[in-house]
């Protein structure tokens, strides 16, 4: 049943497109869910870099015009439901997404019920919060490149939000994970299950890997693409999981010019992967690394902290 709310909130605002100074914590009227939607209290909200890139109105990014409230993903309780929602209830925990000018970087948001899963009891919230965009972008990844045990997985910028989490994700599959990472992030990636780790500033990574790999995952794009494939024996899959990413097509030709399978990943949200994504944390088989937790205040600094490209895991905001 819809419940109507005339009660007003803190949340974070876009005013324009630009640069951090952009976003402003404003007093605004609490939404009201829809239909098939829920109202949900915000406990913990994660950053991503697609969350600058929305803010600075890059092309491709700019689903929503000035003034919206930002934040693709959340973890929280359920405050109210629509009429048409079934399954959740008032007090239930849950984690997910929200593409909505409601966005959840704010004390209450509203998102669909298909972008969101129950979050099993004594699971860590903050954690929770930023799993969803990350974490579904490796599994969906991983499973489309169909990794299993024995196979030899190089993950590029292994100790950032997607790449740590995809580590964890390969060595619960079975395989043997390499992960490329500056020095001072090796020890971090050993304790999450790598069995290899290379330091791309002082070494090639063509060079180190003598064996090749079976799967490259890959979120940097620029040369790395071209370097990898040198790696893929002809059947050997390159995930691309770079959104928009402009030499595609370049590397896309090059993969099937040597029978190496191209994979390209577009985080598609559903309820089963979700749920499957938080169970293997619930089996502690998956930990989001939290680097930074920060009040929404502080918003304008955690896209700064996103932007050096140097975050261990993953920045939270906490409403």
């Amino acid at each position: 049943m819809t419940t109507s709310f005339a009660h007003f909130m803190h949340a974070v605002r876009q005013l324009d497109y630009g640069g951090p100074e952009v976003l402003q914590v404003a007093e605004v009227e609490r939404p009201v869910p829809g239909p098939d939607e829920v109202l949900v209290r915000v406990r913990a909200a994660g950053i991503n870099p697609a969350d600058s890139k929305i803010r600075a109105g890059l092309p491709g990014h700019r689903s929503h015009q000035p003034p919206f409230t930002p934040g693709l993903e959340l973890a929280g309780e359920v405050a109210a439901v629509g009429s048409e929602v079934t399954g959740l209830g008032p007090g239930d925990t849950v984690y997910g997404f929200v593409f909505s000018p409601h966005g959840a970087q704010a004390q209450y948001t509203v998102t669909r019920t298909d972008l969101l899963a129950p979050v099993p009891s004594g699971a860590d919230l903050i954690q929770a919060g930023g799993l969803a965009m990350a974490g579904l972008t490796a599994w969906q990844a991983l499973a489309a490149a169909q990794v299993t045990a024995g196979q030899r997985v190089l993950i590029h910028a292994a100790a950032g939000g997607v790449g740590h989490l995809a580590v964890q994700i390969a060595k619960a599959r079975g395989a043997h994970v390499i992960g490329t990472a500056r020095s001072e992030k090796h020890a971090f990636l050993r304790r999450l299950g790598a069995d290899e780790v290379i330091d791309y500033t002082s070494a090639d990574f063509t060079a180190v890997v003598q064996d090749g790999v079976d799967v490259v995952l890959d979120p940097l794009g620029d040369d790395y693409g071209p370097r990898s494939l040198t790696l893929l024996p002809p059947g050997g899959t390159y995930i691309d999981v770079r959104q928009p990413n402009p030499d595609r097509a370049e590397v896309r030709a090059k993969a099937q010019e040597h029978g190496i399978r191209f994979v390209d990943v577009t985080v598609a949200p559903n309820t089963a992967d979700l749920t499957d994504l938080v169970t293997l944390a619930a089996r502690g088989q998956l930990r989001v690394a939290v680097e930074h937790t920060l009040p929404l205040p502080e918003v304008a600094k955690a896209h700064e902290l996103i932007e050096t490209g140097r975050v261990k895991g993953k920045i939270v905001l906490v409403p």
